[in-house]
């Protein structure tokens, strides 16, 4: 698509993850500051409590304000969704970037605006509701959001599941789902990157999964909790049409959680060992942890004598100060030094927020 890209004067991004996450930050701050309860869902969706809002000013000319203010300071564009419950004001958002009309702002606070909006919605559009979901729910003839309102909830619940009769109760206006002031611990870790180039070489392979390994043992530390189950997977490109196919995950558990970066590595390696087959060009591999646990909750095996490494919360601790003080980074050998199998970023936009040497300049 080269020629395509360059006659039609298309420009081509990197993904510049440490610009995305300090963007992020300064949203749900500015978001704090307006409003009286915030509860950050994601990188780039939050959901707030207007609670009493509306005895200063209108639910709609907040919401405006909310995104005047974010673009003002930040210079981000913001879809903004008033509604009773999260799941219509899922919806309410998804009419906001969809229908230009409503210059970025919905509020379905009245019930008759919202049965005309989930009345042309196709059901696909609901929260929670996937690819497959929705493809079942169109064998029964629910194919729009209104219908999903209107359907029974027991009828749902039986049919479906209890999350599914959630929704439908959430789109009739019952709120099922609270406000979370402290955002949930995560139940899983995962990390995993799509390779600059294959790779062919379990070397070079073992390297891009110690890597990753160690990268979700410090998001864990950072939750303050410790993982008992660490699965690795790999897999070829699954759309080749010349290359043969192949994926496989294996799974270990640890006699006692832990959150040692040295015990993810020298298990992830073995791991990786069960699942690598030669021949074949991998273009994807990662990480995952599973089955998470506060310091001092998890009760061992009365015959196990397992216990955990020597001073490893200590070193653990010197380690997340080093890596996160800016300066350095301190590495286990297992992950390598070149890493020629790192995402290309070869179109990174400038860090214009994080890096003094990358900041924007006006003449």
């Amino acid at each position: 698509m080269k020629e395509e890209v360059e006659r039609h004067g298309i420009v081509a991004f990197s993904s510049n993850y440490a610009l995305y996450a300090d963007l992020s930050n300064r949203v749900m701050t500015t978001l704090e500051e307006l409003a009286p309860s915030v509860e950050v869902y994601s990188i780039d969706e939050a959901f707030l409590d207007l609670s009493g809002i509306n005895g200063c000013c209108s639910l709609l000319e907040f919401g405006q304000q909310i995104r005047n203010t974010i673009y003002q300071w930040i210079g981000i564009s913001v879809g903004v969704g008033i509604a009773p419950t999260k799941t219509l004001a899922k919806l309410a958002n998804y009419a906001a970037k969809a229908y230009p009309a409503t210059n970025g702002v919905v509020d379905l606070t009245d019930r008759n605006r919202q049965r005309k909006l989930m009345a042309i919605t196709p059901v696909s559009e609901v929260w929670g509701v996937g690819r497959q979901l929705s493809k079942q729910l169109a064998i029964t003839g629910i194919d729009t959001a209104l219908k999903l309102a209107d359907a029974d909830p027991a009828w749902v619940k039986k049919q479906f599941n209890v999350v599914l009769e959630r929704t439908v109760r959430e789109l009739n206006g019952q709120s099922c789902l609270s406000l979370e002031d402290v955002t949930p611990l995560k139940k899983q870790i995962i990390s995993s990157r799509s390779f600059g180039e294959r790779i062919t070489e379990f070397q070079m392979m073992s390297e891009a999964i110690a890597s990753y390994a160690a990268r979700a043992t410090e998001k864990l530390r950072l939750q303050k909790q410790f993982a008992r189950s660490l699965t690795v997977f790999i897999r070829t490109n699954l759309f080749s049409e010349i290359e043969p196919y192949y994926s496989n995950a294996a799974t270990y558990q640890f006699s006692i959680p832990s959150n040692d970066t040295r015990d993810m590595l020298e298990q992830a390696r073995e791991l990786l060992k069960l699942i690598w087959r030669e021949g074949y060009r991998y273009m994807k591999g990662g990480v995952m942890l599973n089955d998470f646990y506060n310091a001092g909750v998890y009760q061992p095996d009365l015959f196990n004598d397992a216990k955990m490494r020597n001073n490893s919360e200590l070193l653990m601790q010197v380690l997340d100060k080093i890596n996160h003080s800016g300066k350095r980074r301190i590495l286990l050998a297992g992950e390598g030094i070149t890493k020629n199998w790192s995402m290309k970023r070869e179109h990174l936009s400038p860090a214009y927020t994080t890096n003094w040497r990358e900041l924007p300049v006006v003449w």
